[in-house]
């Protein structure tokens, strides 16, 4: 079994880290608080849930991960994943919904802390960036348009991404102003303040601005639609009831998406801070702590979490050190929920609302998407086709996927297309002529000035050799032959690995080429390539393997050339003749 230091970044302590450490705790609790309860909003269970569930995850992360900066706690992105996975099972029974949603925590935990044990931090490199991504943008206008009826005061249509914008645009003149003015300032406060104060908490600030109006204009008797009753004190532990193990056994294919999801982007937010500080992060380690802290959020009461790069951000600007800052936030959470949830019982919903949307809107990065569409030249279309914006279109597939069907099946959708157009790619892998320039070999078409032998023809490809490529390059090397070629030489220095299929793939190379009187062979095999080439029932191939190309042209036979009589056929050393 895997075993590691707890508390690992409290090891060494030093005094001179006690201030800042203090002052990032609060800095961050000013933060978390408001959005721990909207971010509970989006998973469609009782703001207090998000208190619930900060505070054992602060903790048992700081136990049990590897980051001295990162903050755990309810998210945007895994708290509507939680909702999608939870509304078409629980129905209409906000008793069983609440409950669900704790087991899905639990499940959640459970799955990551066994993924961490058996060392499965390397599944996160199956989420590529572009997916992840065109993932979050599509996430990100989901909870946009799911807030926006919470924003204008009116009734919230349930369905996809357009069901829900085309419920908005159908009864806009049921807006009440008075939500909407609170929200909208709620909303302009918070992006206000990120964008000439970024010190001040601006969530805190429109939380209590909101309150406030509340408290002074009576706003509740207006139709404006407030938090209401939130129960005072600690969470009780243990299992939730009414849910059996059917239904834990019914939660466990939707935990996984859920650990991926909060994994990757808990795991980027580590990493960017980690690498700023000078020490790494453990994968296996940061999957064991976010189960470890989902297990804690579930048996509280609380929902899933993740690692937050926002609040990690917060923490590490306001000069966090390790790990302590983060159980300065579980403390202060314990207070608030001690003696301050009666103050966040008259919060309006619409300002509530705001604060959600301006924590997610920055998460729109049309203009990350525009920089995959631009990795693209003429030479790459010439090569992979359409394809060759694999990156983008994996990106906008996953965008499309939540915005369409919902979060888990456009997360897959995204991985699926990612993969296809990898595999479709390494099926298509350029096979480039070489053409000769001192002591280099370069791709002719890069260089049409340089001169080509016409009864040598020297090929790379730019890929390992396996079977969905074996046939696409053997076609492609023929192609290349004229009446005039004599030789082919393989260079193997780009093609790093070789697999059965291929290695028999070049041995009907070889003879084919024999057919039309073309030699056949291979110069600078490395690495695996020359292993497993060995290693195969191809020992005539391996006979024709030379160090260089230049040795392997050197070595060409004299004689005319095809179709003007007979070769010499003496062999020489090293070749193998077809």
């Amino acid at each position: 079994m895997t075993t590691w230091p707890v508390f690992q970044s409290l090891q060494g302590y030093q005094s001179k880290w006690l201030r800042p450490d203090l002052i990032a705790g609060l800095t961050v609790w000013a933060v978390m608080v408001p959005e721990a309860l909207a971010y509970a909003s989006i998973a469609g269970v009782p703001p207090v849930a998000g208190l619930y569930a900060a505070l054992p995850a602060l903790v048992l992360y700081a136990l049990a991960g590897s980051s001295r900066h990162l903050i755990v706690g309810p998210m945007s992105a895994t708290a509507a994943l939680s909702a999608a996975i939870i509304t078409p099972l629980a129905g209409a029974d906000s008793g069983r919904y609440i409950a669900l949603t704790t087991a899905l925590a639990i499940t959640t935990g459970l799955v990551g802390l066994l993924a961490g044990l058996i060392r499965l931090g390397f599944v996160a490199a199956f989420i590529s960036e572009p997916v992840l991504k065109g993932f979050i943008v599509g996430l990100a206008l989901t909870i946009i348009i799911g807030q926006v009826p919470k924003l204008l005061g009116i009734h919230k249509h349930e369905g996809n991404f357009f069901q829900q914008a085309w419920g908005v645009l159908t009864h806009l003149g049921d807006t009440n102003w008075r939500a909407l003015l609170v929200g909208g300032i709620a909303l302009a406060v918070v992006l206000g303040l990120r964008r000439w104060l970024p010190l001040v908490p601006g969530s805190l600030l429109a939380v209590l601005l909101g309150i406030a109006a509340v408290a002074v204009l009576h706003l509740d008797d207006h139709g404006v639609a407030i938090v209401g009753h939130i129960d005072s004190g600690l969470p009780a532990v243990g299992l939730p009831g009414g849910v059996g193990l059917h239904d834990y056994l019914d939660l466990l294919g939707p935990a996984v998406g859920v650990v991926l999801i909060g994994f990757a982007e808990g795991l980027d937010a580590a990493k960017t801070y980690a690498a700023k500080a000078g020490y790494t992060v453990d994968a296996n380690r940061e999957l064991f702590g976010l189960g470890a802290a989902n297990l804690g959020s579930g048996l509280a009461s609380g929902m899933v979490v993740n690692g937050s790069l926002s609040k990690t951000a917060v923490n590490g600007s306001a000069g966090a050190k390790t790990q302590l800052s983060g159980l300065t936030v579980a403390a202060l959470t314990v207070l608030t929920l001690l003696f301050l949830t009666g103050l966040f019982e008259k919060l309006p919903e619409a300002t509530l609302a705001g604060v959600v949307i301006a924590a997610v809107i920055e998460l729109v990065d049309i203009a990350a998407l525009r920089a995959l569409y631009r990795v693209w030249t003429e030479r790459l279309g010439s090569i992979y086709g359409r394809a060759a914006r694999a990156d983008f279109i994996a990106a906008v597939a996953a965008m499309a996927g939540v915005l369409l069907f919902d979060t888990l099946p456009g997360l897959l959708i995204g991985i699926g297309i990612s993969m296809l157009l990898l595999v479709y790619r390494a099926s298509q892998p350029h096979v480039a002529r070489l053409a000769e320039q001192g002591s280099l070999w370069l791709d002719a078409q890069r260089h049409p000035d340089l001169p080509l032998r016409p009864d040598v023809v020297v090929v790379r490809v730019e890929s390992g050799l396996f079977f969905a490529n074996a046939d696409y390059v053997r076609e492609h090397i023929e192609q290349l032959c004229t009446e005039r070629t004599r030789l082919v030489v393989l260079d193997a220095e780009t093609s790093p690995s070789i697999d059965v299929t291929a290695a028999a793939m070049l041995t009907a190379l070889r003879d084919n080429l024999a057919r039309r009187r073309i030699d056949f062979r291979i110069a600078r095999s490395i690495g695996q390539f020359g292993d497993e080439l060995g290693s195969t029932d191809n020992s005539t191939l391996t006979s024709a393997v030379y160090p260089t190309i230049r040795s392997a042209i050197a070595d060409l036979p004299a004689g005319p050339e095809p179709g003007g009589g007979e070769r010499d056929s003496t062999p020489r050393p090293g070749v193998e003749h077809g």
